[in-house]
C-alpha cells in the first residue's frame, strides 16, 4: 500500500477516529479461533486472502483496491477483485485504516455476496496489526470489521513503544541467517508487539509480522512463512501485482518490463546489492 502525505485532518476528525479505534479495539481477539490454526500443518486451511491498494502515479487520491484469494497450500489465485477508488480521507500516521479500509471491506462484502464459498479463511494485510501507536493498526481494523482472521505484514519497522531501527536492531537482523529465523519485537512496555521474520533464504530484510485479529502471533508467523515464495507472502504479493496491472490496463499506462528485460537489468545490477 502506498503512503502519501497529506494535509493533517482537523482535530475533531482525529478525536472521532481515536474514539472509533478504541471502540473497535475492544472487539479485538488475539487468540486462535479456528481449528486449522492449531494444526501444525494447517490442516483444514484451503483459502488465504490478500489485500492491497496501489496508487496512480502522481495522484495520492486515485487508487486500485485489490482483493485476491489463493488456494492453500498451492498458493494459486482462484479469485480476484480489483476496482478503482477515490480516497477522500486524508493520510495521517496511525490512522491509515480510515483512509483505506472502507474500500477493502467493500471488496470482502462483494465476495460474500457473489461467491460466499470463496471467502478466505484468513487475510494477509500489507501493514501492521497490534504493532501500532495505539495497538490497533490497519490489519486489526480490517479484521474486526470483516470478522475474519487477519495478519499484518509490514516491510518496515514501525517505531512505536520504544522500538527503534537502531544499531542493536540491525545487529539482530544480521543474525537472521536461515529462512524462518525470527526475533521478537518487544516494546518499552515489555509487550511483544510482533515478530521480525526472515521469510526467504535470499532476503536480507525481514518482514514485521503482527496479529491482526482472531489469530495468535505464533500461528501468524508460521502461516506467513509457509505462504512466502519470495520475501512477501504470496497473497499480498499477488494483490499488489494485480492492482498495479489493473491500473495499467485501465489507464493505459506503460507495461512493466518483460521477463527478458528484467533479467537483463538484474544481471547488470547483480553484485552491487543483495536482494531484499
Amino acid at each position: 500500500m502506498a503512503r502519501e502525505a497529506a494535509e493533517k485532518p482537523p482535530e475533531e476528525i482525529l478525536s472521532l477516529w481515536k474514539r472509533e479505534q478504541a471502540q473497535l479495539k475492544a472487539l479485538l481477539v488475539e487468540q486462535d479461533t479456528e481449528a486449522w490454526q492449531r494444526d501444525p500443518a494447517f490442516s483444514g486451511l484451503q483459502r488465504v486472502g490478500g489485500v492491497d491498494l496501489s496508487f496512480v502515479k502522481g495522484d495520492s487520491a486515485s487508487a486500485c483496491a485489490s482483493l485476491v484469494v489463493l488456494s492453500y497450500p498451492e498458493l494459486e489465485v482462484v479469485y480476484e477483485d480489483c476496482s478503482m477508488v477515490n480516497l477522500t480521507a486524508p493520510y495521517m500516521s496511525g490512522f491509515l485504516a480510515f483512509r483505506e479500509v472502507p474500500f477493502l471491506v467493500d471488496a470482502v462484502q462483494r465476495l460474500r455476496e457473489k461467491e460466499p464459498h470463496m471467502v478466505p479463511q484468513v487475510l494477509f494485510v500489507d501493514g501492521n496489526g497490534v504493532l501500532h501507536h495505539r495497538g490497533f493498526g490497519v490489519a486489526c481494523h480490517l479484521g474486526v470489521l470483516t470478522d475474519l482472521p487477519c495478519i499484518g505484514v509490514a516491510k518496515k519497522l514501525l517505531q512505536v513503544d520504544g522500538l527503534e531501527n537502531n544499531a542493536q536492531h540491525k545487529e539482530k537482523i544480521r543474525l537472521l541467517q536461515a529462512e524462518g529465523d525470527t526475533f521478537p519485537l518487544i516494546g518499552g512496555s515489555g509487550t511483544v508487539l510482533g515478530m521480525a521474520l526472515k521469510s526467504h533464504s535470499h532476503s536480507s530484510k525481514p518482514l514485521y509480522v503482527s496479529v491482526g485479529h482472531r489469530i495468535t502471533l505464533e500461528s501468524a508467523v508460521r502461516l506467513t512463512r509457509s505462504c512466502c515464495r519470495f520475501r512477501s507472502p504470496e497473497p499480498v504479493r499477488q494483490a499488489d501485482i494485480r492492482s498495479r496491472d489493473y491500473i495499467r490496463r485501465t489507464l493505459g499506462s506503460p507495461r512493466p518490463p518483460t521477463p527478458e528485460q528484467e533479467s537483463s537489468f538484474l544481471r547488470t545490477v547483480r553484485g552491487r546489492r543483495r536482494p531484499s
